[in-house]
């Protein structure tokens, strides 16, 4: 059962990716050939697992904003290719991380690699990947750099840490729940942001502008991934709707709904999430307390937030194709739900 949330407005026209795709396409094409050369070793094992996810047909969303964050300020050299490339490896490596932790048995509409080749092969494997995107960015020469894009890591890390420490405990406020997503989603579009004009030799106030798009680009991404959950379909997620409730993910539309339901619906979503009672009829009996309580449309509007501040980090930046296709990632991202 899902359910359609419509925008405030119907646009004459949809939000697209596509302009940001067709300015990057020649870097694109010069990241795809690096990742697939970096993804091969000897361990025969090690480019199978890796292709599987590689080439499972992702929108490599956030190395294009690296390619493009470097070509907004004149870069001509070839450090962003190894810096795009290094973030969707770092991307790759926290998904094949993520499944194993969450026992995930679809993604991007494929069997995962831990269904596949098991739980070891695939935390092995975004090692490897991790190890190679790290090579590259020692490659590059930029200290900057690599500071900004190992901080990431590191802070992924913790909010992977901090999800584990939170998960299927109904009490975790939106604050709780904003900080996990700040550290495992938006931490890495932020980096992949910056980078481009640390490598481009930017001022600091344009690399923080970036680093400001960036992070509340990743912040609206995830609640509209969370929207999604409840109110998509499969073919849109890339993974079965309601996933997160059978896995018991405490996601902002639960929270919300938690926190504003009666006593008898806040024990509904305890037996439901900390319980395990996860079943089908459960199910549908949640999507009805979201809906009742509003959650996917407050959540939507605080996607929204999030992507006028995203907008606004880039209103003082001169006017170009590359500013305006970086806005329109940002319209592009949110009207998912609609």
């Amino acid at each position: 059962m899902g359910v359609v949330i419509p925008l405030e407005d119907n646009k004459n026209k949809q939000a697209s990716v596509k302009p940001l795709v067709d300015l990057t396409l020649p870097d694109m094409e010069r990241v795809n050939q690096l990742i697939l050369s970096k993804a091969g070793s000897d361990v025969q094992m090690i480019p199978e697992v890796a292709n599987h996810l590689i080439s499972s047909g992702g929108k490599r969303l956030r190395p294009m904003l690296t390619l493009a964050a470097a070509a907004m300020f004149g870069y001509e050299g070839d450090g962003h290719i190894k810096l795009a490339t290094s973030v969707e490896f770092m991307h790759t490596a926290t998904l094949l991380h993520d499944d194993v932790v969450d026992e995930s048995d679809l993604r991007r509409g494929k069997s995962t690699a831990r269904t596949i080749w098991g739980n070891q092969a695939s935390v092995l494997v975004g090692d490897f990947l991790l190890g190679q995107a790290f090579r590259m960015m020692v490659d590059v020469g930029s200290l900057e750099a690599l500071d900004v894009l190992s901080t990431a890591a590191s802070v992924i890390a913790e909010g992977e840490v901090l999800q584990l420490s939170v998960a299927k405990n109904m009490e975790t406020t939106e604050d709780d729940y904003l900080q996990v997503i700040r550290a495992k989603t938006a931490a890495l579009f932020a980096a992949a942001a910056e980078v481009g004009p640390i490598v481009a030799g930017a001022a600091k106030a344009d690399r923080n502008a970036l680093k400001s798009y960036g992070t509340n680009l990743g912040l609206a991404f995830q609640l509209v991934d969370d929207v999604l959950d409840y109110g998509g379909s499969s073919s849109e997620l890339g993974k079965n709707v309601g996933d997160d409730f059978r896995e018991g993910k405490i996601t902002l539309p639960v929270i919300l709904s938690y926190r504003r339901g009666t006593p008898e619906d806040r024990a509904f979503w305890r037996e439901a999430i900390e319980g395990g009672a996860s079943d089908q009829a459960n199910l549908e009996k949640a999507l009805g307390l979201i809906r009742r309580y509003g959650g996917l449309t407050d959540t939507i509007a605080r996607a929204k937030h999030y992507g006028t501040i995203a907008r606004d980090a880039l209103a003082p930046l001169p006017a170009s194709p590359w500013k305006s296709a970086m806005i329109e990632v940002i319209d592009f991202c949110i009207d998912r739900v609609s």
